[in-house]
């Protein structure tokens, strides 16, 4: 590999600030906020939305009942276009 042409990997944290839950990885992203964590300091980035809080994940979506959108569509435009 070639010297002095790649990005810096380190260790960074990411917090959810929906849950308030913390993500110690590596990346090569960059902060100038940073964090305490199991005493030491690493950058934080936060972020709106992770695992730990999108309903995908936390099982917490709802259930769209499409038929009845179907119907009601099929509904409004009967006549139409003949």
């Amino acid at each position: 590999m070639k010297t002095e042409i790649h990005p810096e990997y380190k260790a960074i944290v990411f917090r959810d600030l929906a849950s308030g839950t913390t993500f110690l990885t590596r990346s090569t992203l960059s902060s100038d906020k940073t964090i305490e964590l199991d005493g030491a300091t690493y950058p934080v980035i936060d972020v709106e939305i992770s695992s730990e809080s999108h309903p995908f994940y936390t099982g917490k979506q709802r259930i769209l009942d499409s038929a009845g959108r179907v119907e009601k569509f099929n509904k409004r435009f009967k006549g139409f276009g003949a």
